[in-house]
């Protein structure tokens, strides 16, 4: 059955009647709308050996300790040890020989009366693969998107059925596992926009490609992940912080890369309304950028992932090639000040009318969209071909959107990164590209030292040690 698509009821059903699996479910914020499904299907009294709903604070902390906020990754894991260690405590010598423990919750908050929350949540699964086997786990964070609490309830519903029936038989094709979370649901009623995989079963996980593959799929517009490549929740991580996002290819990261955000960096927190405030720097790639050669490379895609790791970036993976929809997309996470990095060639094709033809209002409303509540694009400058620096002082676009671009840099809209190392504006992504497939050593300076030694360990980029 895990070969084929199968509805709700089915999944429930297969592992109701699946005797290997007993376990709890702890849900908090919408209901018991999960084990609901199980209930519903029968043959639950052999999988469920708990259910429950903490609903009130008070009672959640008495049970779970205390977690700071209520909807929360912290509270979910809580949810989650104690949940499963209860089980192994209380079931493992009558039962464990024979029986794969698990422990499921979430805990969420749908539409207030008033409609003005974020409608959110976290839900995992913690479980054996096997009797007495070490604990694997699963954990997401989802948005949801329908407008009515009821019709929200049942997307949540639907998406733990899948969950769980995920983790349970199809815990060995982890990329299968992620393609079935929003079986019998659209990606118009729900966002998956973390996914975390740990445990023995998953001990050869990359999450960084599980991340990517959420964006894929089209189950989120962005995924995030650190230096460390541990998965990040995107609001989380936002949250009442003033961001700065530098977009780029990243292949490999250079010299420049790293000057523009410190040069971005520099003009940003002495803006008034970030000073001594936390500042999120991320590093972007998009969808766009990573299948510009018509397929996704994994081994590329990864090598540009370690190398802005080993420089300790955080990477946001996006679906938004359009600024203003990725200016949006942080705005809904944060009300401190944004700021996107970026090169004059981006800029220019910035002004490029073609991408908003699907606008009614074209170019005139995507940069409404973009350049409201005082957003600032930080322009690093560009010296190639030409002795003369072209800067956004000395720009020019389309004659007929030259009076626009003025307007917009008079405005402040761009500030132009006057701190650049003028050392580095020789160095370019495709140039340090044909000097490793040339064996010309001399890339190494065009990139930073942590880059370069992580490319020769790992032959990234075509690179291959030269024959004695």
């Amino acid at each position: 059955m895990a070969d084929e698509k199968i509805n709700t009821h089915q999944k429930a059903l297969t592992v109701n009647l699946e005797k290997r699996w007993y376990g709890s479910f702890a849900e908090i914020g919408a209901g018991q709308e999960v084990v609901r499904w199980f209930f519903r299907v029968g043959g639950a009294s052999g999988t469920v050996a708990k259910s429950m709903s903490a609903y009130d604070m008070a009672v959640s902390d008495a049970i779970y300790g205390n977690s700071g906020r209520y909807v929360s990754r912290n509270r979910l894991q809580a949810m989650l040890d104690h949940e499963f260690q209860l089980n192994i405590d209380r079931l493992s010598d009558q039962r464990g020989d024979s029986t794969s423990f698990f422990a499921f919750a979430n805990t969420v908050a749908t539409r207030n009366f008033a409609g003005t929350n974020e409608c959110h949540g976290w839900m995992g699964v913690k479980f054996q693969a096997q009797p007495r086997d070490q604990a694997s786990q699963i954990i997401i964070h989802v948005r949801m998107l329908d407008t009515d609490v009821q019709a929200q309830q049942e997307a949540l519903g639907i998406v733990g059925v899948n969950l769980c029936y995920g983790a349970f038989f199809l815990h060995h094709e982890p990329e299968d596992l992620v393609e079935s979370l929003l079986d019998g649901l659209t990606t118009g009623r729900i966002e998956v926009d973390m996914i975390e995989f740990s445990g023995i079963e998953f001990r050869n996980v990359d999450n960084r490609l599980m991340a990517l593959k959420l964006v894929q799929l089209g189950l989120s517009g962005a995924a995030m992940f650190g230096p460390d490549r541990s998965v990040l929740q995107p609001s989380e991580v936002f949250h009442r912080k003033a961001v700065l996002v530098e977009r780029g290819s990243f292949r490999p990261l250079t010299h420049v890369n790293v000057d523009m955000m410190r040069c971005a960096v520099e003009k940003f927190t002495a803006l008034e309304e970030v000073k001594g405030k936390p500042v999120m720097q991320v590093m972007e790639l998009t969808m766009h950028n990573l299948l510009a050669t018509g397929a996704m490379d994994r081994r590329d895609f990864l090598s540009r992932a370690e190398a802005l790791g080993a420089c300790g970036h955080t990477v946001l993976i996006s679906d938004y090639s359009e600024f203003y929809r990725l200016a949006a997309y942080i705005w809904r996470m944060t009300t401190e000040r944004i700021g996107l990095v970026l090169g004059v060639p981006t800029l220019l094709e910035i002004f490029q009318e073609k991408y908003y033809s699907q606008l009614p209002g074209g170019i005139l409303e995507s940069f409404g969209r973009l350049f409201k509540n005082d957003l600032k694009l930080y322009v690093y400058p560009l010296q190639e071909g030409n002795p003369e620096l072209r800067t956004v002082e000395n720009l020019s676009v389309a004659p007929e959107l030259q009076k626009l671009y003025e307007y917009l840099r008079d405005r402040g809209s761009f500030v132009g990164l006057d701190n650049f190392k003028p050392e580095y504006l020789s160095i370019f992504s495709r140039d340090v590209l044909k000097l490793i497939a040339a064996c010309d050593d001399s890339w190494q300076n065009m990139v930073p030292q942590a880059v370069a030694d992580l490319i020769k360990k790992r032959g990234y980029f075509g690179y291959k040690a030269k024959q004695a």
